[in-house]
C-alpha cells in the first residue's frame, strides 16, 4: 500500500521546516520513502504541482496508522500551512510490464 501526495507550495519556509520534521516523526512507521520528487514532469495533460511523494508499507493499516500517528500530526500542521495537497492511500499490483 502506498501514500501518494501531490503538493504545491504556499509558503515555502513552513514546508521545509515539516521536511526536516519527517525523518523523526516517521521514524517509528514501517514505511519507506519511494519517491519525493521537486521536480516532476508531466508528459501528457495538464500539472500544477510542485512535488510528487510516495510512501510505501508492508499494508493499509501501516499506512493509516502512520498517517494518524501523533508524531506526524504534530508536523503536519506545517505541512498543512506550507502546501495545499491530495493526499490518498493506492495499492500496489506487483507485477511488471511485459514486452
Amino acid at each position: 500500500v502506498y501514500i501518494l501526495a501531490l503538493l504545491k507550495f504556499t509558503a515555502v519556509d513552513r514546508y521545509r521546516r515539516y521536511q526536516k520534521a519527517f525523518p523523526a516523526a516517521s521514524a517509528k512507521s514501517n514505511g519507506w520513502v519511494v519517491i519525493a520528487d521537486e521536480e516532476p514532469r508531466a508528459v501528457e495533460g495538464d500539472w500544477t504541482f510542485d512535488k510528487v511523494v510516495v510512501l510505501g508499507f508492508p499494508t493499509e493499516k501501516d499506512a493509516l496508522t502512520f498517517q494518524e500517528s501523533p508524531e506526524y500530526q504534530e508536523i503536519c500542521r506545517d505541512r498543512k500551512a506550507g502546501a495545499d495537497a491530495t493526499v490518498v492511500t493506492v495499492r500496489g499490483l506487483g507485477y511488471r510490464l511485459q514486452p
